[in-house]
């Protein structure tokens, strides 16, 4: 693989990235409720379960994944009825409008497992990443490539995917006291329980 290709390539990466998705919103979520920690460790999730669907796509697996109807449909609804049942609780929140400091929740150390499995079950039980890996590599890809290159090419998405929600999550980090008033918190829980349940249910009805 030559710099240029791998260059349009991260091109094409970056703009992908940029879109927000499930995976931005779950990250959000998390930040506002388990503060800078809690977010960073569902980022932590996104960023393994990209790692795990991009290593299926390289290797060959997700070929068969996304031909066997049973699985993919399965792996489908799996991630639409999680997507919706985080979009539940993030609404949940926002109606009930009880929240405690920032600094409090910047002290807390439990539900760290948690927060992370919320990061890594959004991504790796949403299918239409798969498809992603499985439509864009292999444009990048000719026959002389190895595992090696397909493998770069699909971790190269987790690492800047997990950077943007870095550069994210430092962001909301430095306007904490903002979103610690409760009028803002409704407003973002509401706003991110509406995205999710939108996620979810636009990846329930996509044929």
């Amino acid at each position: 693989m030559t710099w240029s290709v791998y260059g349009s390539y991260l091109v094409i990466v970056v703009l992908i990235v940029l879109a927000p998705g499930p995976d931005t919103m779950v990250m959000l979520k998390n930040a506002l409720s388990g503060g800078f920690r809690g977010g960073l460790l569902a980022s932590l999730g996104i960023v393994t379960g990209n790692a795990v669907q991009g290593t299926a796509a390289a290797l060959g697996l997700g070929v068969l994944i996304a031909r066997s109807q049973p699985v993919f449909l399965a792996l489908k609804w799996a991630g639409a009825a999680y997507l919706v049942f985080l979009g539940v609780q993030a609404l949940r929140g926002a109606f009930r409008g009880s929240y405690a400091p920032v600094e409090e929740v910047q002290r807390r150390r439990g539900g760290g497992f948690r927060r992370f499995r919320e990061g890594f079950l959004s991504n790796v039980t949403n299918p239409k990443v798969l498809v992603l890996f499985l439509s864009v590599l292999p444009q990048f890809l000719t026959a002389e490539s190895t595992v090696g290159d397909s493998l770069l090419l699909a971790y190269t998405v987790a690492v800047l995917g997990g950077l943007w929600l870095l550069a994210l999550l430092l962001f909301v980090h430095r306007v904490r006291t903002w979103l610690g008033r409760r009028r803002v918190r409704r407003t973002l829980d509401g706003v991110t329980g509406t995205a999710l349940l939108g996620f979810g249910a636009a990846l329930a009805l996509e044929s």
